[in-house]
């Protein structure tokens, strides 16, 4: 029992920790010390000493023997290189979906798209933002495949910062939304082919909207 609250302990502590990196409060180059982290999150040094490395293993967190640890956070070309890749593997995820979709999960897409065409309307940028990830999330849901959701989920998480920019602009945000609808429409038709090309244009326009917005690597 206390092996797998120390477990558990240790998962919350570098969920947190990354969770802060990828959100951009803690950014490139700050300095994460163990003492401070500890008392901030309220535990013990050991935890936060093995999320740092685990952190540092995938390329967030770089650690100098005697200069302690830094952030390195995502970098313009680790979004570029995200999206590039999540071209494909969204297209797939919708291709996927349309064989294995169920209709619960049909009408939660639906109402999706008409929650967000009503925030579109209000120019509610958060909830577009929390909208439009629920729509991915769904898709790989439905593409009835653990491995391709899990990679998937994962790559959401680290463009958090490019997901809030790539509906910023109300005229983005609404071409997304009638993205999503395409999208939909052909998973409804049971069109595989199409499904998957709208999917991978879908995010394609979202790269070259990014490049719009600044991101060098574009």
């Amino acid at each position: 029992m206390e092996e797998q609250k120390a477990l558990s302990l240790r998962g919350k502590v570098y969920q947190s920790i990354k969770e802060n990196i990828l959100s951009g409060k803690y950014g490139s180059g700050v300095e994460l010390r163990e003492n401070t982290l500890a008392e901030e999150l309220g535990v013990s040094r050991t935890p936060v000493r093995e999320a740092l490395r685990q952190l540092g293993l995938e390329g967030l967190v770089e650690i100098i023997p005697n200069k302690g640890a830094h952030v390195v956070g995502i970098t313009d070309k680790d979004v570029k290189d995200i999206y590039m890749i999540r071209s494909y593997l969204e297209g797939l995820s919708a291709r996927w979906a349309t064989k294995n979709i169920s209709n619960t999960q049909l009408n939660e897409l639906e109402e999706i798209i008409l929650l967000s065409e009503f925030n579109l309307k209000k120019s509610q940028n958060d909830q577009m933002v929390k909208l439009d990830g629920r729509f991915h999330h769904i898709l790989y849901q439905a593409s009835d495949s653990r491995m391709l959701e899990h990679v998937m989920s994962d790559f959401h998480r680290y463009v958090q910062h490019a997901r809030a920019s790539s509906v910023a602009t109300k005229d983005r945000a609404e071409k997304s939304v009638e993205e999503h609808k395409a999208i939909l429409e052909a998973i409804k038709e049971k069109d595989e082919d199409l499904a998957e090309k709208l999917a991978n244009e879908h995010i394609l326009n979202v790269m070259k909207n990014l490049h719009k917005q600044g991101y060098k690597e574009y």
